[in-house]
Order: C-alpha cells, then structure tokens, then sequence
C-alpha cells in the first residue's frame, strides 16, 4: 500500500507534525521523522543506531538541515521548530508531496526546481542512506547544502556543550562513538556549531523534555546547472564499510516484499500491516536469536508484550522460524514458572514482575504448533510449559498461585502483574490484586492446551503426574464466581472491592481463546456488553464511559497520563480478541465475516494517521481520532492481523 500526501495535509507547520514514518533494522535501530521532515520529539533520528542489540541505542544523526541555493536566493527546503523565535525553518511551504510505501519520499518545488528526498535505513545494518534528485528547470545555477545536526548520545538524553566532535575523512567521532559517512558531494568542515533551542512539540504535550540541542560539524553540497538533472547521495553507518544508497533502497524494498508475499494476504490493509509487523522483530544479542520490540519510539522487548505480538506479528503472517526463534527466547529465561517481563542487559537481573507472561507463552506454543504441525517443538517447550504450570499450582513470585477453587490469584502491596500495571508512587490506578478475569481464562485454557498435548503423545512422560483436566474442569466450575448477572458480562476482577464489577476490556478474552470458560450464551451476552459499553472502530475502551471513574483524556505530565491510562483509554490491541470473540460467537458465518471486514476498513484511515502504515498504542477514551502513547505498536499490529488472519478461512 502506498500512502500518498499532499499539501493538504501540512496547511500549517502544526498539522505537518502530525503523522511520521518508522523504519526499523532488525537490530533496534531506527529512523523516524514527521511528515514534514522534522524531529517532533527528543527520539526523532534520522539514524537512531543500536550499537548493541535491541535497547542500546545512539541518536547518532538527530536530523538534517537543507538549504537550496537558486542564484543568489537562499531557501529552507528542511523544517524544524526552535524555541528561538523566527528561527523556524519552514521548508514545508515548498513541499508538495510526502509518500511512504517502503520507505519514505518527499517532493518540494521552489522556483522551477524540483527536490526529491528519499531516505532508507539498512536492514540488519546501522546505516542510513540519503538520496536528493534535483531537477533544476529554473534558468540559474542551483546549490543544495546538506547540514547534518549530530547528537551521538544515548536515546532520550540530552546533548551538552562539552560534548566534543572530530571530523576526519569519512568519519566523525564523538562520545566514545564513531560514524563513517560516504557520499559524491562535496564535503565541507566547519567549526562545530551548537543549537541548544530545537522545540518538540509531542514532548512538550506529554510533559517531557521539550527542547533538545545538536551540533553541525559539516556541510554537504552538490550544484545542478541550469536545465540540467542532478543527484546527491549520502550514507552515515556505524561500519567502515558502506553501502551504496541505491544498494539500501533495493535492500529495503527486497525484504518488504518478501513480508507481503510470504504473508499471502488480499487485503491491501493487512499487507500493509504485515509489512509494518516486520519493523518490531529484533535480534537480541544476549541470546542469540529473535525478539519483539513492544513499541517504537519508547519501548523495549517485554515479555507479556511478546507473547500478545508473536501470534500476529509472526504466525498471522507466516513467520514461522521468527516465531519459534522468539519462543526459545523467552525458554531460556523461564525462572519459577514466569517469563520474564524485561530482559537483563549487562550485569542486570531479568524482571519477572508478570503473571499473564508464562501463560500466554503457553497459548503461543499452541497456536504455533495449530499452524504448523511441528511437535518436535512442543517436546522441546513441553517441559518449561511443565514446569509454569506447576509453579502456578503450587505458588510462586508476587503472589503468583492457585487458590483452593483451582483459580490463580496475583499480585499484593505495590505489585502490578497484569497489563494494567501503573503505579505512581503510592498511587495504583487500576489495583488488580485478586483474581483476574483475563488471568484466569489464561490460566483454563493452558490446562486445557496441556491436557490436548499430553493426549496426542507429544509430552515425552513429562508431567505425567499432573491430572490437567481435572484441574481444568475445577477452574471452570469455579469461573462462574466471574458471573455478573445484573451487568450481563464478567467481573474484572475478584478481590472483594469496588474494582469487582468495573466493566472493562479484560474479559473479552475469556471469549476469544480457543478453549471456552462460558456457555454459548454467556460468551454471546460478554460479546454485545462489550460492543455497548467500551467499542469504538480504533480499540476497546479500558473502562466504561457510565464509570465514575471514567478519564476521557489522555495527555499532560506522566502523572495525569498514568492515572487516565486504563481508565477509559482505548486501546488497540483488544480490538483483535473482541473481532475474534464476534466471529466466534456468531459461529465464523459469512455474515459475521463480512461484518467484520466492513469494520475493518477503519484500519486503513487509522494507518494514514500518527506513523504511517502503523497502529499506534492508544487513543482517548471520548473521542478517539489522534494516536498517544507509542505510535507504533506490536501487540495493536499484531491482534488486528490475527483478524485478517481467521478471516482467510470465511
């Protein structure tokens, strides 16, 4: 799908800065910028390098300042706010076009001069390639002068006078890092020039450090005569030796493609998505093979994330080498039963601060194992999926175990273990401490999974002493104390406090999973309470409108979005299980099939918005029409395409 803008969409410097695009390489680098070509936030790069795989990454080049030389006039083709006044540059008045289908293009004309920008990131490289086609029909010589404003600091901190930056041939070091460039402009050294006043508007709206600073060492120019055609082409890398950019276009191209085709999708949107689902898959140098970066631009590869994105992100999509190379990841590191939910770096310990992690790793080896048959695997995972049941039976970590009525409680004092774990101070916005409803339909269909397992011959003896139907059927006796007659769906929670019957998002799981906790006629009661009290076409609502403590906004200090973060917030990713439970419930009919496909056409205008060609984390709980939060999610790409996916099959 190619996405195509125009100048309508930047009517003012404002409404450039609202969408940008994401090109990852395989390693947790990455490069992003508006629209427009502006850094609206700190974590905008141009080459944001990962020097050691997946969450060790350098702003190495944070953007690039352009001027255009037409006689003796000198335009701004490049944008960027400063908080300076009048320094604004304001390139986006000549731009005329902005399109991004493999990587992103942009088109400006000033004075019968046409400049066409492309920028491309290696996979599996962390190299940037800048391509210019000039195409001066203006009756003057024309000189396009390249500023790269460097920072070579780590994400999300900030650069500082002292910072010292020395420019040699090819190469530029600062701070302990190097970056070699190439190109067939020439190259100009100038004394290190600081701005201290760049302004990021999406920074400033969410409370965070909303000035950033750089330094501009070099220049690169190229001159087009008049009626002539010319090019200028650039790469920055954290290798000696680099690449063509023409080289990293095709490259690029080459590796999306193969992620459409092998995906096999119709839809233009889910091939689309499928494409978008290849950015979040990162290698991790700890252990060897793959991951899943959780979100771009803020997160890291977390446990419960993972196990939620795998099945879109790699199985929907035919990924399935991806998908086993993440699973063996998370086996490595299964410690008392739980997956951990943020892996170690360095000298540090793993935090296994989650209770749905080594659950849902369960659910994923299933679903893996439904696509492909391959049960050398599940002997291979069988003993770890052993070893967390066991541990959830007997008790483990944070309050981790089984109650006498065969249900898993979690969670105590300051503990957050489920996905709505905020916690400011002593403040805990949504306390689950209990028994949760998502938890619990986990935790029955991972017995179920295990009981299937051991009846088709897969278990190798392991756990053989375990009677997991037994257990099964006590959990799903015991689930009918979720039952909430008078709301027609399922409490959130069992803790005995007000939170109980809160009607929120968690339950539509009990509903979508393979293996059903309710009758037929709950699931279908769950499934229209859900549409009434918390749907909207880009996400669930996390809490229903009618709660007192409903928070319709999303935005300002850390403090104000973590209270309003699962109060009513909407989020994308349960949207997969909720069109999941629908076609469920509506026994997978061509009518419910396409129901589902009308409201999938949301996705499309959902894709144009925030990063182009992703989903992003969050949407207000009210009116849900701008992106928050990450703008780029694995687990909201990755539910939406297990939808396209069951959609093959109707």
């Amino acid at each position: 799908m190619k996405f195509i803008y125009g100048k309508q969409d930047w009517k003012t410097f404002e409404r450039g800065e609202e969408n940008c695009y994401l090109m990852t390489n395989g390693l947790g680098g990455f490069s992003s910028l508006t629209m427009t070509g502006s850094c609206s936030r700190n974590d905008h790069a141009v080459l944001m390098a990962c020097i050691h795989a997946p969450n060790h990454r350098y702003n190495m080049v944070h953007r690039l300042e352009e001027v255009l030389y037409i006689g003796e006039r000198k335009v701004h083709i490049s944008s960027q706010d400063y908080t300076e006044h009048g320094k604004r540059e304001e390139g986006y008045l000549h731009q005329s076009g902005f399109c991004f289908e493999d990587y992103p293009r942009w088109t400006y004309l000033v004075k019968g001069v046409e400049v066409v920008r492309s920028i491309a990131l290696q996979p599996g490289k962390n190299t940037v390639g800048i391509s210019y086609e000039i195409r001066n029909r203006s009756g003057e010589a024309v000189r396009l002068e390249v500023s790269p404003h460097l920072q070579f600091v780590p994400k999300g901190t900030l650069l500082t006078r002292e910072q010292k930056f020395v420019l040699e041939k090819g190469k530029i070091s600062s701070n302990g890092q190097t970056l070699y460039f190439d190109t067939d402009g020439e190259v100009h050294e100038i004394p290190a020039v600081f701005h201290d006043s760049l302004y990021y508007a999406y920074d400033a709206c969410d409370g965070r450090e909303e000035t950033g600073g750089t330094v501009v060492s070099h220049r690169i120019s190229c001159t087009v005569p008049p009626q002539d055609i010319g090019r200028l082409c650039i790469v920055y890398g954290m290798e000696q030796e680099l690449p063509s950019v023409d080289d990293i276009l095709c490259e690029v191209k080459k590796v999306r493609d193969a992620l459409r085709e092998r995906a096999g999708f119709k839809e233009e949107t889910a091939a689309a998505l499928a494409a978008g689902a290849g950015q979040f898959v990162s290698y991790r140098a700890s252990t060897g093979k793959q991951t899943i970066l959780a979100g771009f631009p803020f997160f890291e590869d977390w446990g419960r994330d993972t196990m939620i994105a795998v099945n879109g992100c790699c199985l929907a999509v035919r990924q399935y080498e991806t998908a086993k190379s993440i699973l063996q990841t998370f086996m490595a590191y299964c410690r008392k039963g739980l997956m951990p939910n943020l892996f170690p770096e360095g000298t540090q310990e793993p935090g296994y601060n989650t209770v749905d992690a080594a659950l849902l790793f369960i659910l994923a080896v299933y679903e893996y194992y439904r696509k492909t048959e391959d049960g050398e695997f599940v002997r291979s995972a069988y003993g770890t999926m052993s070893e967390i049941i066991d541990w959830y039976r007997k008790g483990t970590d944070f309050g981790i175990g089984m109650d006498t009525d065969g249900l898993i409680a979690a969670g105590s004092g300051y503990d957050q273990v489920t996905w709505m774990d905020v916690r400011v101070g002593d403040i805990l916005p949504t306390p689950r401490h209990g028994k949760p409803v998502e938890i619990n339909a986990y935790w029955y269909n991972a017995l179920c999974i295990m009981e299937e397992f051991g009846q088709s011959g897969l278990t190798d003896g392991i756990g053989c002493g375990m009677d997991y139907g037994r257990m099964a059927r006590l959990v799903k006796k015991s689930f009918e104390k979720f039952w909430n007659e008078d709301a027609g769906c399922l409490k959130d929670v069992l803790s005995g406090t007000k939170a109980d019957n809160q009607i929120r998002c968690n339950q539509i799981w009990a509903v979508s999973l393979p293996f059903s906790v309710l009758s037929p006629e709950r699931e279908k009661q769950v499934v229209d309470t859900v549409f009434r009290e918390l749907y909207t076409p880009y996400g669930l609502r996390t809490l229903s409108p009618s709660d007192e403590e409903f928070s319709p906004f999303y935005g300002g200090e850390q403090l104000k979005r973590d209270l309003a973060y699962h109060q009513g917030t909407v989020w994308v990713f349960p949207l997969g299980g909720y069109y999941l439970a629908y076609l469920k419930v509506e026994g997978y009919s061509e009518e419910a099939g396409a129901y589902v496909r009308r409201q999938l056409e949301y996705i499309e205008p959902a894709l144009r918005e925030g990063c182009v060609g992703q989903l992003p984390e969050i949407y207000d709980g009210s009116n849900p029409v701008s992106s928050k939060g990450c703008f780029a999610q694995a687990w909201s790409v990755g539910e939406i395409l297990r939808v396209y996916d069951a959609l093959r099959d109707i």
